[in-house]
């Protein structure tokens, strides 16, 4: 039976026919990317809309900002913090713990630079003064040494004292 039906399926894609390969490439690609509820919709401009916007995204209406409608084409998308996941906390049962989010919450629109392996917002915890002056410091000193390099050279000998006789 099952090479009746892979014998039909091998004549309609050698004969070119939409049961072939096209039509099991178009139903693979459409059940791939994003769907339209995802999508940002228009920039919300009654506080209606920025209620229906708010839920659309997880969000409470006091905290949801949209980016402003400067013709980037954000529309309704939710204006996130510009904080790394570094700041996320580690132990927490994140749904995906290697990008620490969960299901359903409203991805940053430049997720992609604050993913761990890129840019680290947390605060630092040493102060700027001290790494300047520590880093002012080694170059200073990295400088003294080479002037006394400079004036007091130690060179290893080339060639010994005493000719070598073959």
């Amino acid at each position: 039976m099952a090479g009746v039906g892979l014998g039909r399926w091998a004549k309609a894609l050698a004969k070119g026919k939409g049961s072939g390969l096209s039509a099991l490439v178009s139903g693979c690609r459409g059940a791939s990317g994003v769907t339209k509820d995802s999508l940002p919709g228009p920039f919300p401009k009654t506080p209606q809309e920025r209620a229906a916007a708010a839920k659309k995204y997880n969000l409470r209406v006091e905290d949801y900002e949209p980016y402003p409608d400067n013709g980037e084409g954000y529309g309704d998308y939710p204006k996130l913090p510009d904080r790394s996941q570094h700041e996320r906390d580690p132990w927490y049962r994140w749904d995906h713990p290697d990008l620490r989010r969960n299901w359903g919450e409203p991805m940053h629109w430049d997720f992609d630079i604050f993913i761990r392996n890129r840019v680290d917002t947390s605060p630092s915890p040493v102060l700027w003064s001290t790494m300047w002056k520590q880093l002012f410091g080694f170059v200073g000193f990295m400088l003294f040494m080479f002037y006394v390099g400079e004036k007091f050279p130690s060179y290893q000998p080339v060639v010994s004292a005493h000719p070598i006789l073959l």
